[in-house]
């Protein structure tokens, strides 16, 4: 992978990286803990959060792939790009509405079981947070 590439790449990954650990796994579960946040109020604030974090996810992983495609790169890094894409689009795309709905129903005063949904989204999360992880390491080697 020629230099600039590798360079554009391993930045936006380790970006990107750290935005899902700092959003997904720290503020979203920590904010459920604050005095006087209810689930609606934690609901409504996640939503709102996720809302801009995926935009800005969608803003990273196009640089990534455009970085990786004029890149030349090896098939190691061709393949875990194109799985936290995919793993970011099965969010954007089956997951999320998903929770918007329920989350919305929660809003509007309803009372609901825990949603199975969300367990989806977080092994998704996990997931794609260790292939940004490899990505970004194997960016680095080559």
């Amino acid at each position: 992978m020629n230099p600039p590439s590798a360079a554009v790449a391993a930045a936006v990954t380790f970006v990107w990286l750290g935005m899902v650990l700092a959003i997904s796994f720290l503020e979203a579960p920590l904010k459920f803990r604050a005095p006087g946040v209810t689930v609606p109020i934690g609901l409504g604030i996640g939503r709102i959060i996720f809302r801009a974090l995926n935009r800005v996810e969608i803003v990273l992983a196009s640089v990534l792939i455009a970085a990786v495609a004029v890149g030349g790169p090896p098939p190691s890094v061709s393949v875990l790009t194109g799985a936290t894409v995919l793993l970011l689009g099965l969010q954007l795309l089956l997951i999320r509405p998903k929770l918007n709905r329920r989350s919305g129903r929660v809003l509007a005063g309803e009372t609901l079981p825990r949603s199975r949904a969300h367990h989806f989204y977080v092994a998704a999360e996990s997931v794609k947070g260790l292939t940004l992880l490899a990505l970004g390491i194997v960016v680095l080697t080559v």
